[in-house]
């Protein structure tokens, strides 16, 4: 049976040591957001993460979601679990307390996040796209919607969704063909099938409110015609409560790969009543909203499914006897020694480590300006925040989700062939990884976002947001001896990454393609950067605190994590680099019948 413990002296590491997260009780409405509360905070949601989610995670994914007479059943357990969630006040973590929410900082939702994730990823989309369609409609609703609609969300009495694919669109929303028929009362008929719903039905609350892309009559062709409406299972009465059944309903739910404790629904809308959200033909604007809170909750669980495939591989590592270690006998007096003795699942292990808490430190920093670019008096530090998360945002979610699964990948590695039965639990993780890869835009997508849209965004005013802090940090630490085998290979990595930055761009002024082709290199290799500059500051936290105490154990796991980084993994920037270099051409060159 699989384990699972909520790493919550490496999460206070982070927050406490590398990102002095105490600083954000500056912040208008989170002075009551201090280290104690947040960490009382944690530590309860490790334990419903721990005895509650997760002793589902494997039964959910066996018993899997059942369609019946249009009501969707979720698996055992899972309604009270979300009961034991919602009255915990879990749904409204970070949510604002004019509508009942704890009003605490996104960062600590983020941590959150993760273990949740790691927990039980099937049960977190449920809540999680909640918190989608809550920032939609916080952001862009009118203050009747805002009124009816957050107050449910935020005590999770209602969930949300977001019904944005069609089954002749997914990443090309502007082909959409939902159509919504303005009525005289102000509300509009909306008509269309929508496809991939997560949490489109179920049984765990009162109400569904669907978030719901469609075209007015008179829409502009493409992305400029798109509008968003609110679109409720049951419609409200007047005193707040679920009235009569509105024309959505789920025609089907898909059988996956995995998250099967996620209902994953077809829903067809026959004259469904909905309210617009926002101006006409702007709801693009207003989904972006929902889709970067949905790519970070992503990044988030490929971080835990991550997190919680390494502490298993770890276990079994050190339980699994076979063969003696090269180097002699670790443990005569056994018949064979525990497989962590054994160089190559050393390196898996130590990749499985170092990603995590690399991208732990890289991910919760996303968070934390999250936090400053909404909360900060000041514009210019806002505008500045802002735009290193819009920036970080499609690296986080492709490299964190492409790690999440490679790292479940190595954990059934280092199984063996126990690794592949289902009742060890690990194949699961690979199973449920899978899909992170591909929803909320396709990594492919991501890495086109950081390159046509992100990076010359502003005359590259975004890429010196991260340019900047990571080139300071270099000044600052390259004359400290104990710092330079950590500095110099991020200074060389640092500078391959702005030399074919300014190659890409060049390239891609004369042939778009050539910016596609590197676009999946470049994402990555930034990514290296960024986790060698947490790493950086990772390291210089732990030599602060190293020499003797309690910690010194942990400190000094810290600064070897970080040489394997450094030495085993950061080197694919230079891969990266070359594959940038040779250009697109070999890519164009064949012809489609000539595959």
């Amino acid at each position: 049976m699989p384990v699972y413990k909520a790493p919550l002296e490496n999460i206070r590491f982070v927050l406490d040591e590398i990102l002095k997260a105490e600083s954000l009780t500056s912040l208008p409405g989170y002075a009551e957001a201090t280290p104690d509360l947040v960490n009382q905070i944690l530590e309860e949601g490790a334990k419903i993460c721990q005895e509650v989610l997760f002793p589902l995670n494997q039964s959910g994914d066996k018993e899997g979601c059942v369609l019946e007479n249009g009501v969707v059943r979720t698996p055992k357990g899972f309604k009270e679990a979300y009961k034991t969630f919602a009255e915990g006040g879990w749904c409204g973590l970070a949510s604002d307390s004019a509508y009942g929410g704890m009003g605490m900082p996104m960062l600590v939702n983020t941590v959150m996040q993760e273990m949740i994730c790691a927990a039980n990823m099937s049960f977190g989309m449920y809540p999680g796209l909640s918190q989608g369609a809550y920032e939609a409609l916080h952001q862009f609703g009118t203050e009747e919607q805002k009124n009816i609609y957050l107050p449910k969300l935020v005590s999770g009495e209602w969930s949300g969704t977001m019904c944005l694919t069609e089954p002749h669109c997914g990443t090309d929303l502007g082909l959409i063909k939902a159509k919504a028929i303005p009525q005289d009362d102000g509300s509009y008929m909306i008509t269309g099938t929508k496809i991939f719903i997560s949490a489109g039905e179920h049984d765990l609350t009162g109400n569904i409110i669907h978030l719901v892309l469609a075209k007015l009559p008179d829409a502009p062709e493409g992305v400029k015609g798109i509008s968003l409406f609110v679109v409720p299972k049951f419609l409200p009465k007047d005193d707040g409560s679920a009235g009569p059944r509105n024309g959505i309903a789920c025609g089907s739910i898909e059988h996956k790969m995995g998250i099967k404790g996620s209902a994953t629904c077809v829903m067809n809308l026959d004259e469904a009543k909905g309210w617009l959200v926002g101006e006409p033909h702007k709801g693009l604007r207003a989904m972006f909203t929902m889709m970067n809170a949905a790519r970070l909750g992503v990044a988030m669980q490929g971080l835990g499914i991550a997190e919680v495939a390494w502490q298993n591989g770890l276990l079994y590592a050190k339980e699994r006897l076979q063969m003696r270690a090269l180097d002699g006998a670790k443990a005569p007096e056994k018949a064979a020694d525990p497989i962590i003795v054994h160089p190559d699942v050393r390196r898996m292990l130590l990749t499985c480590k170092a990603f995590c808490e690399g991208a732990r430190a890289l991910s919760y920093w996303v968070g934390m300006n999250l936090d400053i670019s909404h909360k900060h008096p000041d514009p210019a530090v806002r505008e500045e925040a802002d735009d290193l998360v819009a920036l970080l945002t499609p690296v986080i979610k492709a490299y964190q989700t492409d790690m999440g699964f490679e790292v479940a990948n190595l954990a059934i590695q280092i199984y063996g062939g126990h690794g592949y039965i289902w009742e060890h639990g690990v194949e699961q993780y690979a199973r449920d990884a899978r899909i992170a890869m591909i929803y909320e835009g396709t990594n492919g997508i991501q890495a086109l976002d950081l390159v046509g849209r992100k990076m010359p965004q502003h005359y590259g005013r975004l890429l010196r947001r991260f340019f900047h802090p990571v080139s300071q940090f270099i000044e600052e630490n390259q004359a400290d001896p104990q710092m330079q085998e950590f500095i110099f290979p991020l200074a060389k990595s640092f500078a391959k990454l702005q030399q074919v930055t300014a190659i890409i761009a060049q390239k891609g002024l004369k042939d778009p393609n050539e910016a596609g082709a590197a676009s999946s290199d470049y994402l990555r290799l930034f990514a290296l950067v960024a986790m060698g500059y947490m790493w950086g500051r990772m390291v210089k936290a732990a030599l602060a605190g190293a020499g003797g105490g309690a910690k010194a154990e942990f400190y000094d796991s810290k600064i070897k994590t970080a040489r394997f980084f450094f030495q085993k993994m950061l080197p694919d920037v230079d891969a990266r680099a070359k594959a940038i270099m040779a250009g697109g051409e070999t890519l164009m060159a064949l012809e489609a019948a000539a595959f």
